[in-house]
C-alpha cells in the first residue's frame, strides 16, 4: 500500500504543545489513537500524527526556515470550514500567518490559510476544490 503512514514532530515543551495541537487535529478530523507521559499521536484517514518530547532534543526550538520540514498541509474541508478554523485558531495557540493574503496567498485558486504556533511549526490548511 502507498502513501503516508505518520509524520512524529519533536517539541521541546510536550506539556503545552500537545493542547495546540489536539484541538487543532480533532478539527481536522483527526482521533486521538494513543496517548503516554510526554506524547500522543492522533490518526486520520491511515495516516498518524505523532508529537512528543525528544529524548535528544539538540535545540530549544523548531525552525522551519532551516533545512527539514518546513509545514504540514491539510485537508480543511469546505471554505466556511477553513474560515472557521483560522478564526478561532487564535484561541487555541495558533498564529494566522499571511493574514493579509488570506484566503489566496498560495495564489488565486488555492484556497488556504496558515498557522504558526509557539514551536514554530507551521500548518496550511487547504479547502476542498
Amino acid at each position: 500500500m502507498a502513501g503516508l503512514h505518520h509524520v512524529e514532530l519533536w517539541v521541546a515543551d510536550p506539556a503545552t504543545a500537545l493542547g495546540r495541537w489536539d484541538w487543532l487535529l480533532d478539527r481536522l478530523g483527526f482521533e486521538r489513537s494513543r496517548s503516554w507521559s510526554g506524547g500522543a499521536a492522533w490518526r486520520a484517514g491511515g495516516a498518524e500524527v505523532v508529537v512528543t518530547a525528544s529524548p535528544t532534543l539538540s535545540a530549544p526550538e523548531h525552525d522551519r526556515r532551516r533545512p527539514g520540514v518546513n509545514h504540514l498541509a491539510f485537508h480543511g474541508g469546505t471554505a466556511s470550514e477553513v474560515d472557521a478554523i483560522m478564526a478561532t485558531a487564535p484561541a487555541h495557540g495558533w498564529r494566522p500567518l499571511y493574514a493579509e493574503r488570506y484566503p489566496h496567498a498560495g495564489g488565486e485558486a488555492h484556497y488556504a490559510g496558515w498557522l504558526e504556533d509557539d514551536d514554530g511549526f507551521k500548518v496550511e490548511v487547504v479547502a476542498d476544490a
